[in-house]
């Protein structure tokens, strides 16, 4: 890989203000991308716009929720608009949504997560699409989790989502393998976020590998020389495998 294999790139990073997204941006930038950060805190992504400038990098943030599906819309027709293509799609923002028994969930909940989990990729896939297959070697990335297979008790909401999650992106990269799009799933295993401190918050963040552990992968399967598609990158394990064949 040269030293900044995605110089003079485009990548949007969804859920760019914190854990994953965050070192997948500052991972990119250093990388010599333009990063098109999303996230809901203004605040926040001004900070990781002073930390992208501080490595050398630029940005521009786009402070949005991502249950704003027009917005996700105004988003592909901006860069159509300032660049005409997108290199790298990294879908990264997710909510956790309650841990509680399937019955207990309150439709609201319910709506939410699907909403931020679900709905806004299959929207970043119809607005950014077009984009994607203009560059010489579009790269879509989206975070899944283990638990969309191990269907844990009490998880419902995430995992349901998650599994949603895998289906649309492996359809994808099924509906792209003529094409230069190269679409990747990425399951980061337990990692030290603010979304794994909720889910457990009786475990010791510093036994957990950290987002900028993952970055460097993250970054592998954004280059332009990555191959892979329509697979799985289980962190834990190292590995890349076909999804059928999860770790």
């Amino acid at each position: 890989m040269s030293e900044k294999p995605l110089s003079g790139r485009v990548a949007v990073v969804t859920g760019a203000s914190r854990g994953i997204g965050r070192a997948a941006a500052l991972g990119y930038a250093r990388a010599g991308a333009h990063i098109l950060a999303v996230a809901r805190t203004q605040g926040a992504l001004e900070e990781l716009d002073d930390e992208i400038r501080a490595v050398g990098g630029s940005a521009t943030l786009v402070p949005i929720d991502l249950k704003d599906v027009e917005a996700i819309d105004r988003l592909g027709a901006a860069i159509h608009e300032r660049w005409g293509k997108l290199d790298v799609l990294l879908a990264n923002g997710a909510i956790l949504g309650p841990i509680s028994p399937l019955g207990h969930v309150l439709p609201k909940a319910w709506d939410e997560i699907i909403a931020v989990n679900v709905t806004a990729n299959w929207r970043l896939i119809r607005s950014l699409d077009p984009l994607l297959r203009a560059s010489d070697a579009g790269r879509a990335i989206f975070v899944t989790s283990g638990a969309s297979w191990k269907n844990l008790a009490y998880w419902g909401p995430y995992t349901t989502t998650k599994a949603a999650l895998n289906a649309l992106a492996l359809t994808y990269a099924a509906e792209t393998a003529a094409s230069a799009v190269k679409v990747m799933l990425v399951n980061p295993g337990p990692l030290r976020t603010r979304m794994r401190e909720m889910a457990m918050p009786g475990e010791d963040p510093m036994t957990l590998k950290t987002p900028e552990d993952l970055a460097p992968h993250l970054l592998r399967f954004a280059s332009p020389s990555s191959q892979e598609s329509g697979k799985v990158f289980d962190f834990p394990a190292l590995a890349v495998k076909a999804f059928r064949e999860p770790a």
